[in-house]
This record gives C-alpha cells, structure tokens and sequence, in this order.
C-alpha cells in the first residue's frame, strides 16, 4: 500500500511539472513571426488621477512566461524586460497569456509621471523573439513632461562603448520632495535617449548591469554625471568599479632606449596627466638620476613616437602609378611644345617678304 501511495504521488507530481508552463501547441502551420503589440493600457501620455490598475502590455497572441520565475529579485524573465520609473524596488510582473501585466510593488503614487519600458526579447510559444519595444508614459495627476536626456556610456576597462547598459536618472528633490530614480537601458552604441522626465537636475549613472535586473548593485562598475536645469546632454559616462584602493605599480619595464613603460594594477583615469616632475627614474647601479622630458599613456605614446608599419607592396604600386604619371606629362608637354613651334612657323612664312628663302621646320 506504501508502495502504491508513493507511484500516485510520483506521477501527481509529474502532472504537475508538466502543466507548470504552456508549450508550443502541437501541429498547424510553421509560425516564424515575433510577438506582436496590439496596445496598452493606460495609453501613453494619458494623465489618470487616481489610477490603480495594471499597466498592461497587449499582444495579438499568447507569448512566453519564461523559464525563470518572476519573485520579485528582478531575476525572472519577464522582469528583466521591464523597466519601471520611478521606483526603487522590483516592480510586481504579471504573466497573463497574451498580456503583461505591470505595477509598481508600493502602489501607484499620486501627482507622479510614470515610465514603463518594455525591452526587446518577449517571445511566443514557438520561442520567436521580438526586436523591438515599447514605452507607457503616462501620469496619475502630475502635468506631463517633455525634457530629455541623452549621452553615452563606455565601459572604462574596455574604452569601448557599453551595448544595453543600465542609465539611471535620480530628479534630486528640492524643498519637502522626495528623490525619484527613473531608469532606461542604451542602444547597441551605447548611446541613450532619455524621457520624457520631469524638470529639475539630475544625477545620471551609467552601469555596467552585469547581472540584468535592472538595478545598480556593489561591485558594479558605474559613473556619474550631474545635470543642472537646463543642460540635457551628460556626454560620455565612463563606468568604473569604485573602491577605496589606489592603483599600484605592477611592473616597469625599458621600452626602448629613450622610454620606461609603466603598468598599473587597474585602470587609470584616461584624462588624468602626471607632471613629470612627479616622476623620478634612477640608472642603476650608481642611482644616477635620468631627466623626465614627458609622461604620457601608452597610446599617446604610440601615436606620437611610433611610425606605422609601411606598406611595401602599396608604396611600390603608388611609385610606378607616380612614373606613370610623370610620363604621360613629359610626353603630353612635348607633344604640346612641338605644335607651338611648328605653328610658329606657319605664321612667319605668311608673313615673309617676297623672295625670300623659308628656313626649314623640324
């Protein structure tokens, strides 16, 4: 009986797993479409006071709820693809077959602009993925805003910019207000198109999301821009892991004969420059002290000192194309110098005087 007990239990179990998630359906034709968005609710730029529905994302069919569960750690795969502003905690996300739902796990709050992304990547039953996005901005009583903000964000340790990194915007808060955190996600360039936001200065983060949720956790590397009233543009945000650790020197090594190379066990500043009297470099074995004429960084240095590798096989082109050249001018000048002379000559024997012998032409 114990026995049987434990085989009913396994395969309840087994039914269960198995109805846990809707797979793609059996049969019918081949479906190679992505998700399409037929609307959603409330529509942008709409101002509802006192609003407190899910904002909904509408779909013409049923799409995906992923593999990973949606807690609320901004771990799940419907939450990864959300970006709720402004709020500080992971938003509630709903699965609801051909629709995701969104709200904001404190409630919608009064006299707020609201920003709902949704990022590429919802996909259907067939795992067809979609490409693009979409934005909800709307506003529970606040008048809408129409600032934005735009900059780029490059990851210091690569110098390359940073595709899809995490931007955050926080509105500092002026008298008797609190401080809203509004956050979007760069292009495929690393660049950012931020808004509509509300007016007021700001303190903008680029981040290096490592994990994806959206959120800008220790360890992460991160920079920040302020932004007075007025000014909309952060330039580039060079992000970086902070700490409270100076660089030290790794190793030193002889470039060539008039230069040292110097590594550093992180990265540096890139527009940070050292006097050289802050340097002091000893020949060794007496310790005599060498003047410093410069301190620059390796690719300065290249630039500057550096000649680029010649291309033979180009040059030797370039000067037979030049020879060429040159001939086709000589041959052109001389054709040109015989017809002035031989014209020359026609018109003196026009206007010789009778009798007279004409000097040959050559």
């Amino acid at each position: 009986m114990r026995r049987l007990t434990r085989l009913l239990a396994a395969i309840g179990l087994g039914v269960l797993v198995a109805c846990a998630q809707i797979g793609e359906p059996p049969g019918g034709p081949p479906d190679a479409t992505a998700p399409r968005l037929i609307g959603t609710w409330p529509e942008s730029t709409a101002v509802i006071a006192g609003f407190d529905d899910d904002a909904e994302f509408r779909f013409a069919e049923i799409v995906s709820e992923g593999n990973a569960p949606n807690f609320g750690l901004g771990s799940g795969d419907l939450e990864k693809l959300i970006v709720l502003s402004p709020t500080d905690r992971v938003p509630k996300v709903s699965w609801k077959k051909s629709r995701i739902a969104v709200k904001p796990r404190e409630g919608w709050r009064p006299n707020r602009v609201y920003r709902i992304e949704l990022l590429p990547g919802v996909t259907d039953l067939r795992n067809n993925r979609s490409s693009s996005g979409q934005i909800i901005t709307f506003s529970t009583g606040a008048p809408l805003p129409n600032r934005f903000l735009t900059g780029r964000v490059v990851d210091w340790g690569t110098s390359r910019a940073q595709t899809l990194a995490l931007v955050e915007a926080v509105l500092l808060p002026a008298e008797g207000q609190d401080s809203l955190t509004y956050r979007t996600r760069a292009d495929s360039t690393g660049r950012f198109r931020f808004g509509p936001l509300p007016e007021g200065e700001y303190l903008v983060a680029g981040v290096l999301d490592q994990n994806g949720n959206n959120r800008l956790d220790r360890r992460e590397s991160f920079d920040t821009v302020r932004l007075r009233v007025g000014r909309d543009s952060t330039g580039e945000i060079w992000a970086f892991k902070h700490d409270t650790v100076p660089a030290r020197l790794q190793t030193v090594a002889s470039n060539d004969s008039l230069s040292v190379a110097v590594t550093f066990n992180q990265q540096l500043d890139p527009y940070f420059t050292v006097p050289p009297d802050s340097v002091r470099v000893r020949l060794l074995p007496d310790s005599t002290d060498l003047p410093v004429d410069t301190v620059v960084t390796s690719a300065i240095y290249d630039s500057l000192f550096r000649k680029p590798p010649v291309d033979t096989a180009l040059s030797d082109s370039a000067r037979t194309a030049q020879a060429r050249a040159d001939s086709v001018r000589k041959a052109t000048a001389d054709s040109v110098s015989r017809a002035d002379s031989v014209r020359a000559a026609r018109e003196a024997a026009r206007r010789r005087r009778p009798g007279e012998v004409p000097r040959p032409v050559n």
